[in-house]
């Protein structure tokens, strides 16, 4: 990983083949003291787990995929939740044959590159667990 702050409100990240998105965002995210934050992004993956929360049973699945992926759509945020460090992307990847695969991000390792750009927020937001949906809310 590599990455460079352009001013206090914008830093561009680049991941390099087998880095792990969520945890590489994670380690920038501390040590740049990262309260509030967007993110997007686009890049290549080969190993991804995307889920889908079920609003019935209040619970996500997840699903391994492998392969040759572009990622067409990385957003999400960056925030806090007890004070601590807390992230929420959805990725949207494109395979060989045309199909896009998407859903909530919970692991994605990097095949060739990923170019992410983080738009630092000013102030910070704490989750709390939402008993009527099951989530993390704001």
């Amino acid at each position: 990983m590599d990455y460079k702050r352009l001013d206090s409100s914008h830093i561009l990240c680049r991941l390099d083949p087998g880095d792990e998105i969520i945890a590489s965002l994670k380690e920038l995210a501390e040590k740049e003291n990262i309260t509030l934050a967007m993110i997007q992004g686009l890049g290549a993956v080969n190993d991804i787990t995307l889920g889908v929360f079920r609003v019935a049973e209040k619970r996500y699945y997840a699903k391994d995929f492998t392969g040759d992926f572009e990622i067409v759509s990385l957003t999400g945020t960056i925030d806090r939740m007890k004070g601590n460090y807390y992230s929420h992307f959805h990725l949207s990847v494109g395979g060989e044959d045309g199909t896009v695969l998407g859903g909530h991000l919970n692991r994605a390792v990097v095949s060739a590159t990923a170019e992410i750009v983080i738009t630092v927020l000013p102030g910070s937001v704490d989750r709390a667990f939402n008993e009527t949906v099951g989530l993390n809310l704001w």
